[in-house]
């Protein structure tokens, strides 16, 4: 089989356990269900993935390679390179290559001329744009802001500065052990009108999704303990 009768598929998971018939399409158990190799994050979660969508595959017969932010990128290619069949890129969480190292391999796919088939799926980050009601027309994915407080504090600055210059949307998360301390240096670090959005545990049973003034969440702060969260400023 040449690159070019090659595909990879691009395989989103749900964001939330127990999920999956409410926000994955058939095409995805499709897929799965006529590939036996996948690059993920994870390969514990992604072999419990796999197997919780009950198609029959012998979990034993599939391939999976590891691709972390950490993986080295010469390891990727020559694992693409040396493809000779179907093979899916599967996201901890969401969709693959948003905020995920994914993208790696997509772009060794492009490289040797291999087919790139994304499918519908669950993204945290548009899912929260979407309910947030700031400008979608304009936005930005800053992924995780600084550690270090001084620099944190001038990276949100500098987000509320581009907020009001722009009229750009302004998303970032944070480890979700880290919530609650994130959030209380985010409300320090924010004038007490800028819109704040916070947008946990989505697609879940628990969902909770609200936007208001900073000065609102002064005073009514949610407990956000390692639940994951998009938070975003407009």
């Amino acid at each position: 089989m040449s690159k070019s009768e090659i595909t990879l598929y691009l395989i989103p998971t749900v964001l939330a356990e127990g999920t999956s018939d409410n926000v994955l399409s058939p095409q995805i158990k499709d897929v799965i269900a006529n590939v036996d190799i996948f690059f993920v994050e994870n390969i514990r979660t992604a072999r419990r993935f796999i197997s919780s969508l009950k198609l029959g595959k012998v979990i034993d017969n599939i391939t999976f390679f590891e691709l972390t932010k950490d993986t080295p990128r010469g390891e990727t290619r020559e694992q693409i390179r040396s493809l000779t069949q179907n093979a899916g890129i599967i996201s901890e969480a969401g969709c693959p290559g948003v905020a995920d190292p994914g993208s790696v391999a997509v772009d060794f796919a492009h490289q040797v001329g291999i087919r790139v088939v994304p499918l519908v799926g669950p993204s945290s980050i548009l899912l929260a744009l979407m309910a947030s009601g700031m400008s979608g027309q304009s936005f930005v994915f800053h992924g995780y802001l600084p550690i270090d407080k001084t620099e944190r504090k001038k990276a949100v600055k500098q987000l509320e500065f581009d907020v009001l210059e722009k009229n750009q949307t302004q998303i970032f998360m944070e480890t979700p052990f880290r919530n609650n301390s994130f959030l209380d240096a985010l409300l320090d670090s924010c004038q007490i009108d800028t819109l704040l959005c916070i947008a946990a545990n989505i697609t879940s049973d628990e969902q909770f999704i609200e936007t208001h003034p900073v000065k609102y969440w002064r005073k009514n702060k949610p407990d956000l303990h390692k639940q994951p969260t998009i938070f975003l400023i407009g």
